[in-house]
C-alpha cells in the first residue's frame, strides 16, 4: 500500500468525522466540506491503488523477461556443447580410421 492509498483512507474517514459534526451542530458548510474530502479521499485512493497495479504489472513482466533471458542463454550453451560433441565425436572418428 503506497502513500496516496494511505492518505485517501485517512482523507476519507476524516471527511466522514467532518460530515457528522456538521450534520450534528446544524453546519451545512462542515458537512459539505467532509463530503469533499470523503470524495477527494477516494480519488487519492483509487489513484494509489492503480499505482500499486501498475507496480505489479510491471515487476511481473520484469521476471517474466529474466526468466526468458535465462532461457536462451540455456538454449545457447546446449546448442554448442552439442556442437562441441559433434565435432569431437568426428573428430575421433577419423582418428580411428586413420589408424585402422
Amino acid at each position: 500500500m503506497n502513500r496516496d492509498t494511505m492518505e485517501g483512507k485517512f482523507d476519507q474517514a476524516k471527511g466522514k468525522v467532518k460530515q457528522s459534526v456538521g450534520e450534528a451542530v446544524g453546519s451545512n458548510r462542515m458537512a459539505n466540506s467532509g463530503t469533499v474530502d470523503q470524495v477527494k479521499g477516494a480519488a487519492k485512493e483509487a489513484w494509489g491503488n492503480a499505482k500499486d497495479a501498475a507496480d505489479s504489472v510491471a515487476a511481473d513482466a520484469k521476471a517474466r523477461t529474466e526468466e526468458h533471458k535465462h532461457d536462451v542463454r540455456e538454449k545457447i550453451t546446449s546448442t554448442a556443447q552439442n556442437a562441441k560433441d559433434a565435432v569431437n565425436e568426428r573428430a575421433d572418428d577419423l582418428k580411428y580410421r586413420k589408424s585402422a
